[in-house]
């Protein structure tokens, strides 16, 4: 049983004798609050979520309530949104109003403070961003295709000798390219010391959700309870993730300002940032350093964790849709051959592989919730009153999951994003498995570049299929997925290997030419 489950059990013995907050507040103003499930006295609805999959909880409002809804837990009001268009018309539109963060409560005791994603709209916020959108905008992004490509091409000689270790590799060859664009960090292949770094440091993101947030927010004593008390475990996992986050923010750190004082550092985020503090001749230099580290680290959680996280979900779908392989082999063997790897020039003339990478996105949502956002002032919405101080959360797996766009959306379909000749309907991607408004992600271009090498490169050298048990049979499996603020598939049974028509040899020197270059 959770923590979370725990506190639930607790406030179900909790004497409640008043009326319910929600229906006083809904009875004793005249501004129309937007429907949405009517909560308990003091607790609201606390114990109506899902707390594995809220998501889904939001989906299921939404189908009675509307695409715009309130509820409330405890104290907190939270608007949620489950359509795009109204969350680019509040969180874009209206940016001004919706681009601050609520309070998170947690991010303070398990070490996430200075990562600029939770941080407060302000000052300190739009330098640490704007010290990321210089390196990772799509401009500057493009300087790290060569790298990103060598890296996916390292991918593939790693699958090959050990396909099954596959969620490894994968993990690694996301975090092999933030750590060289971030630090000029060359990642081994396999036994990187930084490796457990980064694994235990990415461990407290699960907690970062606003549901928890929203609980240790109304109960903050959790957090102050001696570490040896009964039920502290929170407080305990708290103090480890602290000092996980710590090493994983300043162990690369201190490599790259290493490599710049000895004159030996390639370009990348923070040699950059360093050159430039000097030739800026910047005064506050204490604010400056901090903003560096806060935008180093926020790159870096933001692009191994989801780069990682959308793979995994492309091999997933490729197991469980195999037909979606046939197709998009033949474009790739069409345009590229089978004498060299696709790269970056060949992307326009892949749209199947780009419809592959967009359907990834949407069929999973690597980040289904968002990070949440919270008012500035009061606002009003088709006649719908949105307080001040609210959480507004932006439900990108109903966005996703809206069959009215996205027809019979849990299969795996890339033709949704093609017209009837093949092209892509829209030059570019949907906007909501990235965010909106200010907050958007800022790393975007990269990501998403790192995401299409390794589809395309995977696509052209394996094939991936059901495992099968000692009779020869499909293993069939159900798919379960990890929990919180981002999502993916838990390790699952399949057979990956090199392409059946193709000799792995000439394979296997093609990939190792491929890495030299």
């Amino acid at each position: 049983m959770s923590w979370l489950e725990d506190i639930r059990l607790l406030l179900l013995l909790l004497p409640i004798s008043f009326v319910s907050i929600d229906l006083l507040r809904r009875l004793s103003t005249n501004k129309s609050l937007p429907p949405g499930p009517l909560g308990l006295p003091l607790i609201g609805n606390a114990l109506s979520l899902d707390s594995a999959e809220p998501w889904k909880t939001y989906a299921k409002w939404g189908a009675k309530y509307g695409d715009i809804f309130y509820y409330r837990i405890f104290n907190q009001e939270v608007v949620v949104i489950n359509s795009e268009k109204i969350a680019k018309d509040l969180l874009e539109k209206r940016s001004s109003n919706y681009s601050d963060r609520p309070f998170f409560q947690i991010r303070i005791p398990f070490g996430w403070a200075n990562h600029f994603a939770w941080m407060p709209y302000g000052s300190e916020w739009r330098l640490a961003r704007r010290f990321f959108h210089q390196s990772f905008r799509a401009e500057a992004a493009l300087s790290f295709r060569p790298m990103q490509l060598r890296k996916s091409h390292t991918l593939l000689q790693n699958l090959f000798a050990t396909p099954e270790s596959y969620f490894d590799h994968l993990s690694t060859f996301s975090g092999s390219i933030i750590m060289s664009a971030n630090y000029d960090y060359d990642m081994k292949p396999t036994d990187d010391p930084m490796s457990p770094v980064i694994e235990r440091g990415l461990v407290g993101l699960q907690y970062l959700t606003p549901e928890t947030t929203l609980v240790l927010n109304a109960f903050p004593f959790l957090l102050r309870l001696p570490e040896w008390f009964p039920g502290a475990d929170l407080k305990r996992k708290a103090v480890l993730s602290s000092k996980y986050v710590s090493q994983m923010i300043e162990k690369p750190l201190s490599y790259a300002i290493e490599k710049i004082n000895a004159g030996t550092a390639a370009p990348c985020l923070i040699s950059e940032l360093m050159n430039r503090k000097q030739s800026d001749n910047v005064t506050e230099k204490a604010d400056y350093d901090l903003a560096v580290k806060q935008a180093s680290w926020s790159a870096f959680v933001g692009g191994a964790e989801t780069t990682s996280s959308a793979l995994l979900n492309f091999i997933l779908a490729m197991v469980l849709f195999p037909n979606v392989q046939k197709q998009a082999r033949a474009e790739i063997e069409a345009v590229v051959g089978v004498n060299r790897l696709p790269d970056y020039d060949d992307q326009p003339a892949l749209p199947y592989i780009e419809a592959v990478v967009r359907e990834c996105l949407r069929w999973a949502p690597v980040v289904p919730l968002g990070v949440a956002h919270a008012t500035i002032n009061n606002d009003v919405y088709e006649g719908y009153h949105i307080p001040q101080g609210a959480t507004v959360i932006a439900n990108s797996w109903a966005m996703a999951y809206n069959e009215t766009v996205y027809p019979n959306p849990t299969e795996f379909r890339p033709e949704r994003f093609l017209d009837a000749n093949g092209q892509l309907i829209d030059a570019e991607s949907p906007s909501y498995p990235f965010g909106f408004g200010r907050r958007i992600c800022p790393g975007r271009s990269i990501g998403e570049a790192s995401i299409w090498a390794g589809v395309v490169s995977l696509m052209a050298v394996f094939e991936f299929s059901k495992a099968k048990d000692a009779q020869g049979n499909d293993i069939d499996f159900e798919p379960t997925f990890t929990s919180g603020v981002t999502r993916h598939p838990n390790p699952f049974p399949c057979c990956i290997r090199p392409r059946s028509h193709i000799d792995p040899g000439v394979l296997q020197r093609l990939i190792a030419n491929s890495v030299m270059i």
